[in-house]
């Protein structure tokens, strides 16, 4: 078994996962998610339907679709992860209003956030869409 043969499951399975502690963080622990959460999750929800759709059809092609989604939705993560833990990010000030962008609701071992985990995910999508091998590499 590699890898490449199942990376379209494997990258469907994080943004599973993703989508799910997402909506637990907001729904089961009452954690208000801020603006750049909220872009964060305009580009990994879809993720988890797409991903769906090309682990179902066998879709290599998918890709094209997936990693613009994957890249920007790390770049959002990055920022965001940086604001909350470089103190001259958070003069940048995209959340104007509502809750701010540099609360850390979790802390886990002084350098996991919610968008650090949303980071892992993003980068863990990307990297399986470019292990994935379309028909034409074989």
């Amino acid at each position: 078994m590699r890898i490449r043969d199942y990376s379209l499951y494997f990258g469907w399975i994080v943004a599973i996962v993703a989508t799910l502690g997402s909506l637990y963080f907001s729904e089961v622990r009452g954690y208000m998610p801020c603006e750049l959460c909220w872009y964060q999750r305009i580009a990994m929800y879809p993720l988890s339907i797409l991903l769906g759709i090309a682990a179902y059809r066998d879709d290599k092609k998918m890709k094209l679709y997936v990693l613009p989604l994957s890249i920007i939705g790390g770049l959002i993560s990055t920022f965001h992860y940086m604001e909350q833990k470089i103190p001259g990010f958070a003069a940048i000030k995209p959340c104007k209003s509502g809750v701010p962008c540099n609360l850390d609701y979790i802390n886990w071992l002084g350098f996991i956030t919610i968008p650090f985990l949303a980071l892992i995910a993003f980068i863990l999508i990307t990297l399986f869409m470019f292990w994935t091998k379309d028909e034409r590499q074989k």
